[in-house]
Order: C-alpha cells, then sequence, then structure tokens
C-alpha cells in the first residue's frame, strides 16, 4: 500500500517555499482546474481596540497569498477565503478580511470572500442523531484547502488540521463539541471533517504557540510549512513537531480509531526536512494550584480567599477567550489582602461547592447549571455566551472585588510588546503585497 506524504518545508522565501513543500506532497494532484476550492484558514478572533498579536494565533496572509498566486498561476479560478470566527468577539469578518489583506486577492485574482457568520449554515446528520450545522459554503465547495496554524491548545493540546474546520461550524454547533461524555470535546470535532471535501493540508508554522489557541499564550518563529493531501498524516507531523505522539492527543486517536488508520509515523512518507530536526515539545497548558484554587502564579503572589476551578474541555470558545482576561481582572483586585471567600466555576460541568460566601458563575453554561445548587450561599451570575468583561468588573465592584479593567488594558499592551522585529516577529506577515 502507498503511504501517504507528508512535506516539511524549512521555510526562507514563502512563496517559492510553499512551492516546494506543494511539489513534495504533491498537493495540487487531487484538484481539478474547475474545481471550486474554499481556502480555510484559522482567524480565532481580532481586536482593533486593544492590541492583538497574531503571531501563531492567526493564519498568516503572506501563506495564504502565495496559496492563491500559485493556484492562479496553475489556472485555478474559483476560490474562496472563507471562515466563521468568533462572534461577539470578532469584529466584522469583512473588516477583518480588509486588515489581513484579503481584499487584494479579492481584486487581484477574483477570490470571493465569505463570512460564514453571515451566511447560511445547513444541518448536516452525521448518524446516530448526530446534527451539525455546517457553513454551506463549505458543503457545496469541491475542495477544501484547510490552512490551520502550528500551535498548541489548552484543551485538545494540539489544533492543527482538524481542529481548525470547527470554524465551519455556526456558534450553537460549535457550543455543541464542548459536551461532556460521548459529547466530550475530543470525541465532537474530529468527526466535523467526515462531510467536509478536505484535498489539502498544509500548517503555516511560520510561528508556533505555546499555552494556545489564542493571543495570551507565547509565540515562536518557527518558519516551517507542513503539506499533506492526507489530513491526519499532516496532523500527525505537526503533533510530532510540537512534542507530542499521536497516541498523547485524544482527538488524534478517536479519529484514527474511527478510520481505521495508524498513529505511527513510520507508516507514513514524510518529504524534506526531517521531524526529528524540528521536534521540540511546546507546552500546551497552564499551570495550576495543586488545590484547584487557581493559576499557579496566583499562590505564588499569596492569593487567598478565592478558589478559581479550573477550566475544562466544556468551556466554549467563547468564554475560554474570556478566561485569562478574567483571571487578569481578579488578580488586579488583590491587595495584600484575601478575598471574601470566593469560589469561581465556568463550563458545563463544574458545580459549585459547599463552604463558600461568594460563588461566581462565570458564563451562561454555569449560570444554568447551578441555579439551583444548594451549595450557593450567594450567587453572583455573570450571563453572557461569553461574560462581558467590563460587566464583569461592574458586577464584582457591588460585591466589593475591586477589579481595574486598566488593569487589563495594560496587560494587552505587554502581551504585543513581547514580540520584537528584530527577533523575527513582523506584522508584515498578515499584510498582502
Amino acid at each position: 500500500m502507498v503511504k501517504a506524504s507528508v512535506s516539511i518545508v524549512k521555510v526562507t522565501d514563502v512563496y517559492e517555499s510553499l512551492q516546494e513543500s506543494l511539489s513534495l506532497s504533491d498537493g495540487l494532484a487531487g484538484l481539478n482546474i474547475k474545481d471550486r476550492i474554499l481556502i480555510k484558514p484559522n482567524i480565532v478572533s481580532w481586536d482593533f481596540d486593544l492590541p492583538f498579536p497574531p503571531f501563531g494565533v492567526v493564519t498568516t496572509s503572506a501563506v495564504i497569498s502565495a496559496l492563491v498566486r500559485i493556484l492562479a498561476e496553475h489556472g485555478f479560478k474559483n476560490l474562496t477565503i472563507g471562515e466563521g470566527a468568533l462572534p461577539q468577539i470578532s469584529p466584522d469578518g469583512d473588516v477583518v478580511y480588509e486588515a489581513l489583506g484579503y481584499k487584494k486577492l479579492q481584486e487581484r485574482y477574483g477570490v470571493k470572500l465569505v463570512d460564514f457568520n453571515k451566511e447560511e449554515f445547513v444541518p448536516t446528520d452525521y448518524g446516530d442523531g448526530f446534527i451539525l450545522d455546517i457553513a454551506k459554503q463549505a458543503l457545496e465547495a469541491d475542495k477544501i484547502i484547510n490552512i490551520p496554524v502550528l500551535k498548541t491548545h489548552n484543551q485538545a493540546k494540539v489544533s492543527l488540521g482538524i481542529k481548525n474546520l470547527k470554524g465551519c461550524l455556526n456558534k450553537k454547533s460549535k457550543q455543541s463539541c464542548h459536551g461532556v461524555g460521548d459529547e466530550e470535546l475530543s470525541r465532537m470535532f474530529p468527526r466535523i471533517i467526515d462531510k467536509l471535501p478536505v484535498a489539502l493540508t498544509i500548517i503555516d508554522g511560520l510561528y508556533t504557540l505555546e499555552k494556545g489557541p489564542g493571543p495570551t499564550g507565547k509565540a515562536f518563529r518557527k518558519n516551517l510549512l507542513i503539506a499533506s493531501r492526507d489530513p491526519l498524516a499532516c496532523d500527525l507531523v505537526g503533533a510530532a513537531i510540537l512534542g507530542y505522539s499521536a497516541k498523547e492527543v485524544a482527538h488524534l486517536t478517536n479519529y484514527a480509531k474511527s478510520h481505521g488508520r495508524s498513529l505511527e509515523l513510520a507508516d507514513y512518507e514524510v518529504q524534506g526536512e526531517s521531524v526529528t530536526d524540528h521536534q521540540e515539545y511546546v507546552t500546551y497548558d497552564w499551570e495550576w494550584s495543586e488545590e484547584d484554587t487557581g493559576p499557579a502564579g496566583f499562590e505564588k503572589r499569596g492569593i487567598t480567599g478565592l478558589a478559581i476551578r479550573k477550566y475544562d474541555s466544556t468551556l466554549c470558545t467563547g468564554c475560554s477567550v474570556q478566561y485569562n482576561p478574567m483571571l487578569i481582572l481578579l488578580s488586579s483586585a488583590f491587595k495584600g489582602e484575601p478575598f471574601p471567600n470566593v469560589e469561581l466555576v465556568s463550563g458545563k460541568q463544574q458545580l459549585a461547592a459547599k463552604g463558600f460566601d461568594n460563588t461566581v458563575l462565570f458564563g451562561k453554561c454555569a449560570c444554568h447549571l447551578n441555579k439551583n445548587n444548594p451549595n450557593l450561599k450567594k450567587a453572583i451570575p455573570l450571563w453572557g455566551c461569553p461574560p462581558d468583561l467590563e460587566k464583569f468588573v461592574e458586577v464584582l465592584a457591588k460585591e466589593g472585588i475591586k477589579c481595574d479593567y486598566n488593569e487589563y488594558v495594560r496587560f494587552r499592551h505587554y502581551l504585543f510588546s513581547r514580540y520584537k522585529e528584530s527577533e523575527g516577529f513582523d506584522l508584515a506577515d498578515w499584510s498582502v503585497k
């Protein structure tokens, strides 16, 4: 049996390196010149109000631009770029596309730009009563080219090609992927690909990200492209380069099992660079206190009277994006005195415990789950999907917990300031020349 081929290319010039990557992986072989091709980047979110470092978070425009150019040069004309970034967090998709330079690709090559959140979603039956609402443009494409980022994920360990297709779902279906039991995250989203015509995966490894998937993680320059016509093979190589055996990544194990596939890299043909030459462990998760009372950093600062239960896989992406900012806000309220015996719970399965005078219910799911919880002495519900941070500050202030929103603003500036152009972090990678 012919082994699936995966290419690893060290990037010098993005356009030239992508050509090499596609040549080594025979990446365009599965495409027909008349195909309606959907290009699916990873645009988690964007922010024009506060500094937003996209390094290792958002697919670079440099890779998207190079791909569109290569496809156009090969005669492909029916090209669409589509994504469904986080509604209520990201600004309008058209505005983001313009900021990323995609409008130039539209003018230059006739590429169509689609914000899935503004378009139709189609209920799609996966069997056993499992239905997901998939973007119509994704279902109707003849072929999909999936372009994730080479990054870790604090709930899924790695976020690569298979995970990136979650952006083809509407908000409700994205939320349903963060369930419990048989609907647990690692079981749910690997099934999305089964109804989508993914012909090629290109992992954008110009940057990589620890403690992802958002900008609160730390990015590193990596300068790699990984490509394959086989989505599992591509993700296995990406995970290995991040330092993870596929058997350590639940969603890859689940996908391989359901498709009768091997998890062994030896069963795949790696072209170009070797995995071992670029393999480096990138941590995916945040350190938490052994007592589950908050981040390890809180314990080091001597913060007491506060128990923040660690997020789990049921925390939906919206609340997940707001989670670290929420921690910064709570940290800003610490002035050396203990908190007033406060617990914070989140997600779809965390139940408030006994013995707390105040319980913060972070997000709609936690509010619903705990509404009749007899352990609650005083509930502080933070409704919202996700909760609004300024509302968070306002509500806690009424309970005597004085968070400083300006501290969060300073934190955002700090995140951005970590990345120096002299150290290889170039915002021009998110523009089109």
